[in-house]
């Protein structure tokens, strides 16, 4: 039990240390920080999103997500459909010189994860999600306090 722990916890922190390292480094040439990777990235897939649907797909919190929205639209990558809504609740899209970058950053997603996942098959990718996804799942739920099983 002690070595599945050990196995799981290094491989998932190893994943996601170097996740944040190759987000720092590709986005250097742009001259923004790997908390901005996502909100351009899913703006630029879904093209409208608020605050709060950001946070959501990204998997931020309210504090962090309005940093980024506030740097990458004082920057000009994006900009805010309303001031007559809650900020929070209107929706953001990406300006011109946004979509720009956003798509050279989806390009760079696709190259890394084509190669991070090179060996992959295709069932196998897919248990992999499969697996992910359900243990994400049950611990969320055991976070929220919730009894499994």
């Amino acid at each position: 039990m002690t070595a599945r722990f050990e196995q799981f916890t290094v491989l998932i922190n190893g994943i996601s240390r170097c996740i944040h390292k190759l987000k720092t480094k590709e986005m250097a040439e742009f001259n923004l920080k790997s908390s901005h990777v996502s909100c351009l990235y899913y703006l630029y897939q879904e093209k409208t999103l608020s605050a709060t649907e950001l946070c959501e797909i990204c998997g931020e919190d309210k504090a962090n997500m309005s940093r980024s929205l506030r740097y990458l639209e004082e920057n000009g990558y994006l900009m805010c459909e309303s001031a007559a809504k809650k900020r929070y609740q209107s929706a953001f899209m990406l300006t011109e010189k946004g979509t720009e970058i956003a798509c050279r950053i989806a390009e760079k997603i696709d190259r890394i994860l084509s190669l991070a996942s090179a060996e992959l098959g295709e069932d196998d990718r897919a248990a992999m999600y499969q697996s992910l996804t359900l243990i994400h799942r049950n611990l969320s739920r055991l976070c929220d306090g919730e009894a499994l099983g």
